[in-house]
């Protein structure tokens, strides 16, 4: 792509996330670029570019010619596209009655329901029962590759499955998981891609690779194919979740990756409206902050510079406009565009919690502008803050404040919050003072 102004740094950080992808993977997050509605010509011209030499050398014929006529403004496709077609064409067929006879086999319940758990005796059993030859099950492997090749994900997902169920070879079969994912992530069956993002992991921590640096690379690929179900499939969220927080999983983010920190905050704080104050979301929010903070250095946007803000420095100010950039970032972004709204709601939510706890009368006005929000906003936030959140606090409607109640404690009780305030306190004020 030519060389344009890129203010947010949105087009280098794509860059960085689709090194690590299957150029199937790929194909959506570019498409997703041309959606943009405020995209230069210029820029469109450069996508749609990238896009068909992306998928020049797979399968996809038709659609390859389709961009060829469009990018060249002609409806004459090269002769050399028509002769690919018919080969592709061919070896389909070709395909399709070489596995004919083992895929007629696995889809007869009176075969498949005498094979076991053990392939060797299952193959064994096809072997002498019914014909069956490595060769064949080898086919569907090759078959199912060429049909992915094709973009004929549900029909390679399941020559592949098959394939893996058969197969005594190692090596084929996590190709053939790794392979399955992408096909399950294309074609948007999510809860069958979180249990092929759990085979793979299965995988990379069993198997023996030949040096670290490869296990580490398997582990970056596996964290960047992760983001479609993770913010696609609810379900998906907290799982995913604790797999980037795990010591090998977040060493790798921190050492290839640091750019991932920004979905793992957004997922942090976008789960505290499903965890509320629970002991895990507590301790998620822990762990990011001090990711975050060890990796200042190394990556920073908005969503990161956001938790940076407010959990490091305590910038209330350096916050609210940090969410705001975070804001335009994240509508732009492909995984976390359908999460803007959730995620803005929830980081209110911790600026008022955190501006809360060292203020004892606050004024409306101007805990709304902290949080981005009009007077009359910012007054029923405050509402629907003290309700949800069952705060004690009141409004004082006339003074245009919101007075914090605390509740009789006990002495113990009233010395160790002190000293949690002190310390809290002590925290704004020494980070204020390195501001200055």
């Amino acid at each position: 792509m030519s060389t344009v102004e890129d203010a947010t740094g949105e087009y280098a950080f794509l860059a960085k996330l689709v090194q690590r992808m299957d150029r199937h993977l790929v194909f959506p997050l570019l498409e997703h670029q041309l959606g943009d509605e405020n995209i230069s010509q210029q820029r469109y011209d450069d996508i749609k570019l990238a896009i068909f030499n992306l998928l020049k050398n797979t399968n996809m014929i038709d659609f390859v010619g389709n961009l060829y006529n469009e990018i060249n403004k002609t409806d004459n496709i090269p002769a050399e596209y028509a002769k690919k077609r018919e080969d592709v064409l061919s070896t389909l067929a070709k395909f399709e009655a070489e596995s004919a006879h083992l895929t007629n086999l696995l889809n007869d319940e009176a075969v498949t329901g005498q094979l076991r758990s053990d392939k060797v005796a299952n193959l064994k059993f096809l072997e002498e029962q019914h014909g069956v030859t490595q060769e064949m099950v080898d086919n569907l492997y090759d078959f199912g590759r060429f049909r992915y090749e094709c973009g004929l994900y549900p029909e390679a997902a399941d020559l592949l499955y098959r394939f893996r169920v058969l197969s005594t070879d190692n090596d084929k079969v996590v190709k053939a998981t790794w392979g399955k994912l992408v096909c399950e992530i294309l074609g948007e069956e999510w809860e069958s891609a979180l249990e092929e993002v759990e085979k793979v992991k299965e995988h990379i921590e069993t198997r023996l690779f030949n040096n670290p640096r490869a296990q580490l690379t398997a582990r970056e690929a596996l964290v960047h194919y992760a983001l479609f179900p993770f913010f696609n499939y609810e379900p998906a969220r907290e799982k995913l979740t604790d797999l980037y927080f795990s010591p090998a999983y977040i060493s790798s983010i921190q050492t290839a990756c640091p750019w991932i920190l920004r979905y793992l905050s957004a997922a942090v704080i976008t789960n505290r409206a499903r965890l509320n104050n629970s002991h895990n979301y507590q301790k998620q929010l822990k762990d990011l902050v001090r990711v975050v903070k060890q990796e200042v250095y190394e990556y920073q946007d908005p969503v990161t510079e956001f938790v940076k803000a407010l959990y490091v420095d305590f910038d209330f100010e350096g916050a609210q406009k940090k969410l705001s950039e975070a804001e335009t970032i994240l509508r732009g972004d492909f995984f976390l565009g359908s999460s803007t709204d959730a995620f803005m709601e929830s980081a209110r939510h911790l600026i008022s919690e955190s501006y809360c706890k060292i203020h004892q009368r606050i004024d409306i006005k101007d805990l709304s502008s902290r949080l981005g929000l009009s007077d009359a906003e910012g007054e029923k936030w405050i509402v629907n803050l003290i309700r949800d959140t069952k705060v004690d606090a009141k409004i004082d409607y006339q003074a245009g404040t919101v007075v914090m109640n605390h509740p009789p404690q006990s002495v113990y009780q009233q010395v160790i919050e002190k000293t949690k305030g002190a310390f809290f306190r002590t925290q704004v004020l020494s980070a204020a003072v390195a501001k200055s």
